[in-house]
Protein backbone atom coordinates (compact mmCIF):
# COMPACT_ATOMS: atom_id res chain seq x y z
CA UNK A 1 0.00 0.00 0.00
CA UNK A 2 1.31 3.68 -0.77
CA UNK A 3 0.26 7.09 0.03
CA UNK A 4 1.46 9.89 -2.36
CA UNK A 5 4.42 11.31 -1.36
CA UNK A 6 3.63 14.55 -2.43
CA UNK A 7 0.59 14.59 -0.33
CA UNK A 8 1.98 13.55 2.63
CA UNK A 9 4.75 15.52 3.14
CA UNK A 10 2.21 18.75 2.54
CA UNK A 11 0.26 17.94 5.33
CA UNK A 12 3.41 17.26 7.51
CA UNK A 13 6.22 19.55 6.53
CA UNK A 14 9.31 18.88 5.15
CA UNK A 15 11.46 19.95 8.67
CA UNK A 16 10.72 16.23 10.33
CA UNK A 17 11.33 14.23 7.39
CA UNK A 18 14.56 16.17 6.78
CA UNK A 19 15.23 16.08 10.89
CA UNK A 20 14.99 12.71 10.94
CA UNK A 21 16.29 11.62 7.55
CA UNK A 22 19.46 13.58 9.05
CA UNK A 23 19.39 11.45 11.94
CA UNK A 24 18.87 8.35 10.92
CA UNK A 25 19.29 8.48 7.01
CA UNK A 26 20.75 4.41 7.54
CA UNK A 27 17.27 3.09 8.45
CA UNK A 28 15.69 5.43 5.94
CA UNK A 29 17.08 4.13 3.04
CA UNK A 30 16.68 0.10 3.30
CA UNK A 31 15.00 -1.64 1.39
CA UNK A 32 12.58 -5.06 2.56
CA UNK A 33 15.26 -6.72 0.46
CA UNK A 34 14.46 -10.65 2.16
CA UNK A 35 10.72 -10.22 2.30
CA UNK A 36 11.58 -9.88 -2.16
CA UNK A 37 13.62 -12.80 -2.71
CA UNK A 38 11.10 -15.46 -3.60
CA UNK A 39 10.74 -12.85 -6.76
CA UNK A 40 14.34 -13.59 -7.54
CA UNK A 41 13.97 -17.28 -6.13
CA UNK A 42 10.51 -18.02 -8.77
CA UNK A 43 12.06 -21.24 -11.06
CA UNK A 44 14.95 -22.41 -9.35
CA UNK A 45 14.07 -25.28 -7.75
CA UNK A 46 14.75 -28.73 -9.19
CA UNK A 47 11.23 -30.22 -8.58
CA UNK A 48 8.98 -28.93 -11.21
CA UNK A 49 5.99 -28.50 -9.02
CA UNK A 50 8.13 -26.43 -7.12
CA UNK A 51 8.93 -24.85 -9.86
CA UNK A 52 5.26 -23.90 -10.71
CA UNK A 53 4.58 -23.38 -6.95
CA UNK A 54 7.30 -20.90 -6.28
CA UNK A 55 6.02 -19.00 -9.99
CA UNK A 56 2.49 -19.27 -8.28
CA UNK A 57 2.99 -17.66 -4.99
CA UNK A 58 3.89 -14.53 -7.04
CA UNK A 59 -0.13 -14.17 -7.90
CA UNK A 60 -2.08 -11.52 -7.07
CA UNK A 61 -4.05 -12.04 -3.25
CA UNK A 62 -6.98 -9.82 -0.90
CA UNK A 63 -4.65 -7.72 1.10
CA UNK A 64 -1.53 -9.57 0.30
CA UNK A 65 -2.50 -12.40 2.59
CA UNK A 66 -1.06 -14.98 0.44
CA UNK A 67 -4.14 -17.47 2.34
CA UNK A 68 -2.60 -20.82 0.40
CA UNK A 69 -0.55 -23.80 1.47
CA UNK A 70 0.40 -27.08 -0.62
CA UNK A 71 0.77 -30.24 0.46
CA UNK A 72 3.61 -32.06 -2.52
CA UNK A 73 3.75 -35.20 -0.31
CA UNK A 74 2.22 -37.10 -3.65
CA UNK A 75 4.51 -37.86 -6.47
CA UNK A 76 3.39 -35.39 -9.32
CA UNK A 77 0.45 -34.07 -7.17
CA UNK A 78 -0.04 -30.79 -5.82
CA UNK A 79 -2.87 -30.30 -3.25
CA UNK A 80 -4.01 -26.64 -2.64
CA UNK A 81 -5.93 -25.63 0.69
CA UNK A 82 -6.55 -22.29 2.12
CA UNK A 83 -4.92 -21.07 5.02
CA UNK A 84 -7.76 -20.81 7.64
CA UNK A 85 -5.75 -18.15 9.67
CA UNK A 86 -5.19 -16.10 6.87
CA UNK A 87 -8.79 -14.38 6.16
CA UNK A 88 -10.95 -11.42 6.56
CA UNK A 89 -13.75 -12.30 8.53
CA UNK A 90 -14.70 -7.81 8.88
CA UNK A 91 -14.66 -7.07 5.22
CA UNK A 92 -15.15 -10.85 3.99
CA UNK A 93 -17.13 -12.60 5.66
CA UNK A 94 -17.95 -15.10 3.42
CA UNK A 95 -13.87 -15.15 2.23
CA UNK A 96 -15.55 -14.90 -1.60
CA UNK A 97 -12.19 -12.20 -2.60
CA UNK A 98 -9.91 -15.01 -0.56
CA UNK A 99 -11.19 -17.84 -2.75
CA UNK A 100 -10.80 -15.57 -5.62
CA UNK A 101 -6.91 -15.25 -4.53
CA UNK A 102 -6.78 -18.77 -4.61
CA UNK A 103 -7.76 -18.80 -8.61
CA UNK A 104 -5.31 -16.42 -9.35
CA UNK A 105 -2.77 -19.04 -7.35
CA UNK A 106 -4.27 -22.15 -9.95
CA UNK A 107 -4.12 -20.33 -13.24
CA UNK A 108 -0.09 -19.13 -12.41
CA UNK A 109 0.77 -22.74 -11.82
CA UNK A 110 -0.57 -23.85 -14.79
CA UNK A 111 1.32 -21.31 -16.91
CA UNK A 112 4.17 -22.03 -14.58
CA UNK A 113 3.46 -25.81 -15.57
CA UNK A 114 3.20 -25.29 -19.54
CA UNK A 115 6.52 -23.09 -19.81
CA UNK A 116 8.21 -26.08 -18.07
CA UNK A 117 6.31 -29.02 -20.91
CA UNK A 118 3.78 -30.19 -18.10
CA UNK A 119 0.50 -30.06 -18.16
CA UNK A 120 -1.91 -29.15 -15.16
CA UNK A 121 -5.49 -30.44 -14.53
CA UNK A 122 -7.25 -29.41 -11.76
CA UNK A 123 -10.11 -31.83 -9.52
CA UNK A 124 -11.34 -28.48 -7.96
CA UNK A 125 -13.14 -28.60 -4.10
CA UNK A 126 -12.81 -32.68 -4.71
CA UNK A 127 -14.58 -32.69 -1.37
CA UNK A 128 -16.97 -30.17 -1.68
CA UNK A 129 -17.24 -26.58 -0.52
CA UNK A 130 -19.31 -24.70 1.72
CA UNK A 131 -20.73 -21.36 0.17
CA UNK A 132 -20.52 -19.34 3.34
CA UNK A 133 -17.11 -20.05 5.06
CA UNK A 134 -14.07 -21.88 4.00
CA UNK A 135 -12.53 -24.65 5.82
CA UNK A 136 -9.81 -27.28 6.19
CA UNK A 137 -11.29 -29.57 2.79
CA UNK A 138 -8.98 -29.16 -0.39
CA UNK A 139 -9.14 -26.62 -2.92
CA UNK A 140 -7.85 -28.34 -5.68
CA UNK A 141 -5.39 -31.27 -6.37
CA UNK A 142 -3.18 -30.38 -8.89
CA UNK A 143 -1.78 -33.43 -11.09
CA UNK A 144 1.24 -32.85 -13.08
CA UNK A 145 1.64 -34.68 -16.48
CA UNK A 146 3.74 -34.22 -19.52
CA UNK A 147 2.53 -32.11 -22.40
CA UNK A 148 3.39 -31.68 -26.27
CA UNK A 149 1.23 -27.93 -26.00
CA UNK A 150 2.61 -24.61 -26.22
CA UNK A 151 3.45 -22.52 -23.32
CA UNK A 152 1.28 -19.26 -22.25
CA UNK A 153 2.28 -16.16 -23.91
CA UNK A 154 1.02 -14.12 -20.44
CA UNK A 155 3.10 -16.45 -18.21
CA UNK A 156 6.67 -13.98 -19.61
CA UNK A 157 4.63 -11.20 -17.94
CA UNK A 158 4.44 -12.85 -14.05
CA UNK A 159 7.74 -11.27 -12.95
CA UNK A 160 6.65 -7.98 -13.55
CA UNK A 161 2.85 -7.98 -12.87
CA UNK A 162 1.96 -5.55 -10.48
CA UNK A 163 -1.28 -3.47 -8.93
CA UNK A 164 -0.46 -0.25 -9.52
CA UNK A 165 -2.28 1.94 -6.72
CA UNK A 166 -0.29 5.70 -7.32
CA UNK A 167 -2.37 8.31 -9.32
CA UNK A 168 -2.71 7.57 -13.18
CA UNK A 169 -1.97 10.40 -15.88
CA UNK A 170 -4.91 12.17 -16.38
CA UNK A 171 -3.73 13.20 -20.15
CA UNK A 172 -3.40 9.85 -20.92
CA UNK A 173 -6.35 8.07 -21.87
CA UNK A 174 -6.82 4.19 -22.41
CA UNK A 175 -7.53 3.06 -25.92
CA UNK A 176 -10.52 0.96 -26.43
CA UNK A 177 -8.32 -1.33 -28.09
CA UNK A 178 -6.18 -2.46 -25.48
CA UNK A 179 -9.07 -2.72 -23.30
CA UNK A 180 -9.98 -5.31 -25.79
CA UNK A 181 -6.80 -7.37 -25.83
CA UNK A 182 -7.22 -7.75 -22.09
CA UNK A 183 -10.71 -8.79 -22.40
CA UNK A 184 -9.50 -11.26 -25.15
CA UNK A 185 -7.47 -13.00 -22.69
CA UNK A 186 -9.54 -14.49 -20.47
CA UNK A 187 -10.89 -17.94 -20.45
CA UNK A 188 -14.31 -18.57 -18.26
CA UNK A 189 -16.48 -15.16 -17.87
CA UNK A 190 -15.53 -12.46 -19.76
CA UNK A 191 -14.68 -8.95 -18.70
CA UNK A 192 -16.80 -5.66 -18.27
CA UNK A 193 -14.88 -2.14 -19.30
CA UNK A 194 -15.76 1.39 -20.34
CA UNK A 195 -14.16 4.24 -20.80
CA UNK A 196 -16.73 6.72 -20.83
CA UNK A 197 -16.02 10.16 -19.41
CA UNK A 198 -18.82 10.16 -17.17
CA UNK A 199 -19.41 6.60 -16.54
CA UNK A 200 -15.85 6.88 -15.38
CA UNK A 201 -16.72 9.81 -13.07
CA UNK A 202 -19.32 8.24 -11.53
CA UNK A 203 -17.59 4.91 -10.37
CA UNK A 204 -14.31 7.14 -9.46
CA UNK A 205 -17.11 8.81 -6.89
CA UNK A 206 -18.51 5.55 -5.58
CA UNK A 207 -14.95 3.79 -5.13
CA UNK A 208 -14.17 7.46 -3.29
CA UNK A 209 -17.08 6.74 -1.06
CA UNK A 210 -16.63 2.82 -0.61
CA UNK A 211 -13.04 3.38 1.08
CA UNK A 212 -14.21 6.15 3.18
CA UNK A 213 -17.16 3.83 4.31
CA UNK A 214 -14.12 0.99 5.10
CA UNK A 215 -11.90 3.59 6.59
CA UNK A 216 -14.72 5.11 8.93
CA UNK A 217 -15.86 1.77 9.99
CA UNK A 218 -13.82 1.17 13.09
CA UNK A 219 -14.26 -2.92 12.91
CA UNK A 220 -13.12 -2.98 9.09
CA UNK A 221 -10.32 -0.27 9.23
CA UNK A 222 -9.01 -2.40 12.21
CA UNK A 223 -9.06 -5.30 10.41
CA UNK A 224 -7.08 -3.43 7.85
CA UNK A 225 -4.26 -1.55 10.25
CA UNK A 226 -3.72 -5.04 11.98
CA UNK A 227 -2.35 -6.24 8.48
CA UNK A 228 0.07 -2.91 7.90
CA UNK A 229 3.95 -3.68 8.33
CA UNK A 230 5.32 -0.50 8.63
CA UNK A 231 9.17 0.00 7.67
CA UNK A 232 11.82 -2.94 6.10
CA UNK A 233 12.59 -4.43 9.12
CA UNK A 234 8.82 -5.34 10.15
CA UNK A 235 8.10 -6.00 6.39
CA UNK A 236 11.18 -8.87 6.34
CA UNK A 237 10.03 -10.45 9.29
CA UNK A 238 5.85 -10.59 8.33
CA UNK A 239 6.12 -10.05 4.25
CA UNK A 240 2.74 -10.33 3.88
CA UNK A 241 -0.44 -7.77 4.58
CA UNK A 242 -0.26 -4.36 3.41
CA UNK A 243 3.50 -2.68 3.65
CA UNK A 244 4.70 0.70 3.71
CA UNK A 245 8.02 1.33 2.90
CA UNK A 246 10.81 3.55 1.43
CA UNK A 247 12.28 6.66 2.63
CA UNK A 248 9.15 8.60 3.06
CA UNK A 249 7.27 5.96 5.14
CA UNK A 250 10.48 5.19 7.30
CA UNK A 251 10.82 8.63 8.68
CA UNK A 252 7.28 8.82 9.54
CA UNK A 253 7.55 5.61 11.50
CA UNK A 254 10.68 7.15 12.80
CA UNK A 255 8.94 10.24 13.86
CA UNK A 256 6.23 8.71 15.79
CA UNK A 257 3.88 10.00 12.96
CA UNK A 258 2.57 6.62 11.46
CA UNK A 259 2.05 4.03 14.07
CA UNK A 260 -1.43 1.22 14.10
CA UNK A 261 -2.46 3.31 17.56
CA UNK A 262 -2.27 6.84 15.17
CA UNK A 263 -3.71 5.03 12.34
CA UNK A 264 -6.97 4.33 14.16
CA UNK A 265 -7.65 7.87 15.22
CA UNK A 266 -10.17 9.70 12.80
CA UNK A 267 -9.18 12.90 13.84
CA UNK A 268 -5.29 11.84 13.29
CA UNK A 269 -2.65 12.58 10.57
CA UNK A 270 -2.91 9.16 8.88
CA UNK A 271 -6.55 9.43 8.61
CA UNK A 272 -6.31 12.92 6.71
CA UNK A 273 -3.36 11.63 4.86
CA UNK A 274 -5.22 8.29 3.71
CA UNK A 275 -8.08 10.47 2.61
CA UNK A 276 -6.03 12.90 0.49
CA UNK A 277 -4.49 10.03 -1.08
CA UNK A 278 -7.64 7.57 -1.61
CA UNK A 279 -8.87 10.45 -3.36
CA UNK A 280 -6.29 11.46 -5.56
CA UNK A 281 -5.99 8.24 -6.73
CA UNK A 282 -9.78 6.99 -7.16
CA UNK A 283 -10.46 10.38 -9.10
CA UNK A 284 -7.51 9.66 -11.63
CA UNK A 285 -8.95 6.56 -12.90
CA UNK A 286 -8.86 6.69 -16.93
CA UNK A 287 -11.19 3.80 -17.10
CA UNK A 288 -13.09 1.09 -15.12
CA UNK A 289 -12.89 -2.63 -15.67
CA UNK A 290 -15.05 -5.99 -14.31
CA UNK A 291 -15.62 -9.30 -14.10
CA UNK A 292 -19.71 -10.66 -13.73
CA UNK A 293 -20.36 -14.13 -13.20
CA UNK A 294 -23.99 -15.80 -13.25
CA UNK A 295 -23.97 -16.86 -9.80
CA UNK A 296 -21.61 -16.66 -6.48
CA UNK A 297 -20.80 -20.66 -6.14
CA UNK A 298 -17.12 -21.39 -4.87
CA UNK A 299 -16.46 -22.35 -8.48
CA UNK A 300 -17.39 -19.00 -10.31
CA UNK A 301 -15.06 -17.22 -7.73
CA UNK A 302 -11.76 -19.67 -8.41
CA UNK A 303 -12.82 -19.33 -12.30
CA UNK A 304 -12.83 -15.56 -11.66
CA UNK A 305 -9.15 -15.69 -10.18
CA UNK A 306 -8.42 -17.90 -12.58
CA UNK A 307 -9.26 -14.73 -15.34
CA UNK A 308 -8.27 -11.79 -13.05
CA UNK A 309 -4.76 -12.51 -12.92
CA UNK A 310 -4.63 -12.80 -16.83
CA UNK A 311 -6.45 -9.76 -16.95
CA UNK A 312 -3.54 -8.59 -15.09
CA UNK A 313 -0.74 -10.29 -16.77
CA UNK A 314 -2.60 -8.72 -20.54
CA UNK A 315 -2.55 -5.22 -18.66
CA UNK A 316 1.03 -5.67 -18.03
CA UNK A 317 1.60 -6.72 -21.29
CA UNK A 318 0.25 -3.64 -22.65
CA UNK A 319 1.95 -1.54 -20.05
CA UNK A 320 -1.19 -0.90 -18.50
CA UNK A 321 -1.92 -0.19 -14.46
CA UNK A 322 -4.80 -1.47 -12.94
CA UNK A 323 -5.93 -1.61 -9.10
CA UNK A 324 -8.27 -3.67 -7.79
CA UNK A 325 -11.13 -1.81 -6.41
CA UNK A 326 -12.55 -4.30 -3.49
CA UNK A 327 -14.38 -1.95 -1.02
CA UNK A 328 -17.79 -1.74 -2.78
CA UNK A 329 -18.02 -5.47 -3.44
CA UNK A 330 -17.80 -6.14 0.18
CA UNK A 331 -20.61 -7.91 1.88
CA UNK A 332 -20.46 -6.06 5.56
CA UNK A 333 -23.82 -4.08 6.49
CA UNK A 334 -22.13 -0.56 6.10
CA UNK A 335 -21.16 -1.19 2.25
CA UNK A 336 -24.94 -2.53 1.47
CA UNK A 337 -25.90 0.52 -0.05
CA UNK A 338 -22.70 0.75 -2.69
CA UNK A 339 -23.08 -2.91 -3.10
CA UNK A 340 -26.19 -2.78 -4.53
CA UNK A 341 -25.42 0.44 -6.32
CA UNK A 342 -22.16 -1.06 -8.16
CA UNK A 343 -24.36 -4.26 -8.69
CA UNK A 344 -27.33 -2.02 -10.66
CA UNK A 345 -24.74 -0.43 -12.20
CA UNK A 346 -22.46 -3.36 -13.91
CA UNK A 347 -24.71 -6.37 -13.78
CA UNK A 348 -28.50 -4.89 -14.37
CA UNK A 349 -29.27 -8.23 -15.67
CA UNK A 350 -28.36 -10.11 -12.31
CA UNK A 351 -25.34 -12.12 -11.74
CA UNK A 352 -22.22 -11.32 -8.90
CA UNK A 353 -19.87 -8.73 -9.57
CA UNK A 354 -16.69 -10.49 -8.59
CA UNK A 355 -14.32 -8.07 -9.32
CA UNK A 356 -13.49 -4.41 -10.23
CA UNK A 357 -10.55 -2.07 -10.96
CA UNK A 358 -9.58 1.15 -12.25
CA UNK A 359 -7.25 1.18 -15.08
CA UNK A 360 -4.57 4.24 -16.56
CA UNK A 361 -0.99 5.41 -17.01
CA UNK A 362 0.80 5.63 -14.09
CA UNK A 363 4.52 5.14 -12.50
CA UNK A 364 6.48 1.98 -12.30
CA UNK A 365 6.50 0.50 -9.14
CA UNK A 366 7.95 -2.55 -6.58
CA UNK A 367 6.74 -5.81 -6.27
CA UNK A 368 4.81 -6.59 -3.16
CA UNK A 369 6.65 -8.99 -0.80
CA UNK A 370 6.23 -12.55 -0.41
CA UNK A 371 6.74 -14.94 2.27
CA UNK A 372 9.04 -17.77 0.96
CA UNK A 373 7.94 -20.77 -0.56
CA UNK A 374 9.34 -23.62 1.92
CA UNK A 375 6.88 -21.64 4.58
CA UNK A 376 4.10 -22.65 2.84
CA UNK A 377 4.29 -26.10 2.39
CA UNK A 378 2.50 -28.70 4.88
CA UNK A 379 2.96 -31.71 3.27
CA UNK A 380 6.04 -33.61 1.70
CA UNK A 381 9.17 -31.36 1.15
CA UNK A 382 9.03 -30.86 -2.79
Amino acid sequence: MTLSRRKTLALIGGGAVLAATAAAGYDVTRLPRDAMRPWDLAGQYADPRMRALSWAILAPNPHNLQPWKVDVSVPDEVTLYVDTDRLLPETDPFSRQIVIGLGCFLEVLRMAALADGLEVTFDLFPDGSDPLRVDARPVAVCRFAPTGAAPDPLFAFVPRRRSLKEPYDTSRPVPADVLDRMAAATRHFGMGRTTDPARVQGMRDLSTEAIRIEFATERTLRESVELFRIGHREVNANPDGLEFTGPMFETLRLTGLFTREASMNPDGFVAASADAAFVETMQTAMGHIWQVTPGNTRLEQLRTGMDWVRINLAATEVGLGMQPLSQALQEYPEMSGLYDEIHRRLAPGGGTVQMWARVGYGPDVMATPRWPLEAKIVGGTG
